[in-house]
């Protein structure tokens, strides 16, 4: 099944736009995923916005994940200290992602205007991809891939 979807890579100004527009996830995850629902998709279809961490993630020592997001946005541009270490957003996560949540059926190019409507940046690729295949690739690999990169690459084919 393919599904609609919207990718940005991460930057201060990204991060900034989210905690700006969205506000605070709705949930963070210890693989370092940031997420939000939102009802502001095309014919009101929630949507779902997740901030995928780089490949091979590891959480900064000293800051939980549910601390993670706060202590970040308060550090904005950066660099961001978190613990007895200093990180850049890009060393954090690789992008954002938006797609229709429950497995709503939408078209990518009404996807991706309302996307940019409510976060105010354009997102970098939007399209089909096959989140069951880009997901057990970085199952396999144990989370040593980029989600985002293989996103992209789906997405450019």
């Amino acid at each position: 099944m393919l599904t609609a979807t919207t990718v940005w890579r991460a930057d201060p100004a990204l991060v900034a736009a989210l905690a700006q527009r969205l506000g605070e996830p709705l949930d963070s995850y210890v693989n370092g995923t940031q997420t939000w629902l939102t009802p502001d998709g095309p014919r009101g279809t929630t949507l779902e916005w997740r901030l995928h961490p780089v490949a091979s993630y590891r959480p900064p020592a000293g800051v939980s994940h549910y601390e993670l997001w706060d202590h970040v946005v308060a550090q904005l541009p950066g660099p961001i200290r978190l613990g007895e270490e200093s990180r850049e957003i890009d060393a954090l996560w690789d992008g954002l992602e938006c797609f229709p949540a429950y497995g709503d059926e939408l078209e990518p190019a009404p996807l991706a205007a309302a996307v940019t409507d409510t976060l105010g940046i354009a997102p970098h690729a939007s399209g089909l991809v096959d989140h069951q295949r880009i997901g057990d690739e970085w199952e396999r690999a144990k989370g040593a891939t980029s989600l985002v990169e293989a996103l992209l690459a789906a997405l450019h084919r």
